[in-house]
């Protein structure tokens, strides 16, 4: 029953909103954030403790204003996406603005592949769709959403420009046979992972758990990786920035993938600082309780168990190998995967 009042619950804001001019859905999607921020303390108080710790010299009330304009941003998110894969090709070209999408072409040029990746920043979905149309479909990784009508509505909406989704299991072949094609695969490395193929690296200077996937993706394949970030433009428009490739250690020994996504992470971060209203503060980014034994992309063949433990945060955190290891086991192997996918939904 639940499935079903969710389901037509987001039908019908879609029917609706998609009639509705810009400044109107705007505007509905906003007071949809802001009522959020004022009932749900547990996700303002969040929000409010990870800015006071990453901008700890900005006053309180410019922080609170970041909150405020933080859940207004992420109401518009979802109103936005559910208008914009509703419009034809050539409207999505029509608003929106590139800039370095010649990096993307020089990238899919070295029939490697490319790499996409970004953080629950700005309007990241829009981006995958209008790619699909401007660049080349891609593959999105993407977790399955526990609402089965939601998520094929969702599958729906990212596929409608030609792109497909990636669920986690059987994700890795499915991610090295688009590589292997010369085609591209987005991502996003901004969510804590429980995951023992997480690894630690800084951002906004604390340790967080992080995706191993993309570098070990990389390391493995030679594709390019590509940072890619949207962000709002007046009247219903976007800019849709491609970054310069994130440029791989210079060699692959044991530290190679932690740096690599040291160096990933370094780039979003980058964005959020300029624009820390368009990124999820809501969001448990940074936890410290070691990380459990959960399962990666693939269930545990029988004689993995017992090959790890759950560890303790020095373990994973301070030898900075257990991690990296991991990764890297997977990715030469190519059957069990290289890392796991991200829990989030999301695309590029």
């Amino acid at each position: 029953m639940r499935d079903a009042v969710e389901y037509w619950a987001v039908v019908t804001v879609r029917a609706i909103a998609r009639r509705l001019p810009d400044s109107w859905v705007n505007a509905w999607g906003s007071i949809l954030g802001l009522t959020f921020y004022a009932l749900d303390r547990a996700h303002r108080r969040v929000a409010l403790t990870n800015l006071e710790q990453c901008f700890p010299n900005r006053p309180a009330a410019e922080r609170r204003a970041i909150a405020r304009a933080t859940f207004a941003h992420f109401g518009r998110v979802l109103l936005r996406l559910l208008t914009f894969s509703a419009l034809s090709p050539d409207e999505m070209v029509a608003r929106a603005e590139y800039e370095g999408d010649e990096r993307v072409r020089l990238a899919y040029a070295k029939g490697k592949g490319v790499l996409f990746f970004t953080g629950h920043f700005g309007f990241w979905e829009c981006q995958a769709l209008a790619h699909g149309v401007a660049l080349r479909p891609i593959g999105v990784l993407a977790r399955t959403l526990d609402n089965p009508r939601l998520n094929q509505l969702l599958e729906r909406m990212r596929t409608a420009t030609g792109n497909h989704v990636i669920y986690r299991q059987g994700a890795v072949r499915r991610v090295l046979k688009t590589l292997a094609a010369g085609e591209g695969v987005a991502l996003l490395i901004d969510q804590h992972m429980h995951s023992p193929d997480a690894i630690w690296v800084n951002f906004f200077r604390r340790p967080a758990a992080t995706t191993s996937t993309l570098a070990a993706l990389a390391l493995r394949t030679g594709a390019a990786v590509i940072p890619v970030f949207a962000e709002p433009l007046p009247g219903g428009r976007y800019r849709f920035i491609y970054e310069s490739p994130v440029e791989p250690p210079p060699e692959h020994g044991p530290d190679a993938i932690r740096e690599f996504t040291q160096r990933c992470t370094d780039v979003l971060e980058m964005h959020v600082r300029r624009k820390p209203e368009l990124w999820l503060w809501m969001h448990r980014r940074w936890r410290d309780a070691p990380i459990p034994d959960t399962p990666g992309m693939f269930p545990k063949a029988k004689n993995e168990d017992g090959e790890r433990g759950a560890g303790s945060r020095e373990r994973e955190a301070g030898s900075g190998e257990r991690a990296p290891g991991s990764a890297e086991r997977r990715a030469d192997s190519g059957e069990r995967g290289a890392a796991s996918v991200p829990r989030d939904q999301g695309s590029m």
